[in-house]
């Protein structure tokens, strides 16, 4: 079990499972836990720089500080995220990740902007509101609702993360 945490943090997670996966497909050369034992390296890429693209319009992103989102960081790391996103519900578009996220849903009401973790593998960017059990992934800073309605209520979306 010890050797299985490749993550560079102290417990075994699914983030450990996940990177584990990636390498065995030849997604990542090396794990975290390697990058630290050679310090003379680049530091790692922090959150606050992932980028989030709808479409071609680049939005600022302001990432909650949890697991859900490291792992969604550790993710994109190497490759960027490309998410086909559908309209759902006239307030929201979700779309899948195509990989598990931790999840730590709490019920809460969500505001245009926010972006969510749904059922551990969906992401949800809103422009209305709703109340369910969400992990929050973050939220889009830099839009006005009606710019968020306008970029996001027209049709399906295509969400880019990337470093």
């Amino acid at each position: 079990m010890e050797a299985a945490i490749v993550s560079g943090e102290d417990d075994l997670s699914i983030i450990d499972a996940t990177l584990i996966q990636r390498k065995l497909v030849n997604l990542i050369d090396r794990f975290p836990v390697e990058e630290q034992i050679q310090p003379t390296e680049e530091p790692a890429t922090t959150l606050s720089e992932m980028k989030m693209v709808i479409n071609d319009t680049p939005v600022t992103f302001e990432w909650e500080d949890n697991e859900s989102a490291a792992a969604l960081k550790e993710a994109v790391k190497n490759d960027p995220l490309t998410i086909q996103m559908s309209m759902y519900g006239g307030f929201e578009q979700v779309g899948s990740l195509g990989m598990p996220l931790p999840r730590n849903d709490t019920r809460l009401t969500t505001q245009p902007g926010d972006v969510i973790l749904y059922s551990g593998n969906q992401m949800v960017v809103f422009y209305g509101s709703n109340t369910w059990a969400y992990t929050r992934l973050g939220h889009i800073s830099d839009k006005t609702t009606e710019e968020l309605t306008q970029l996001l209520s027209n049709d399906n979306v295509t969400i880019t993360l990337t470093y």
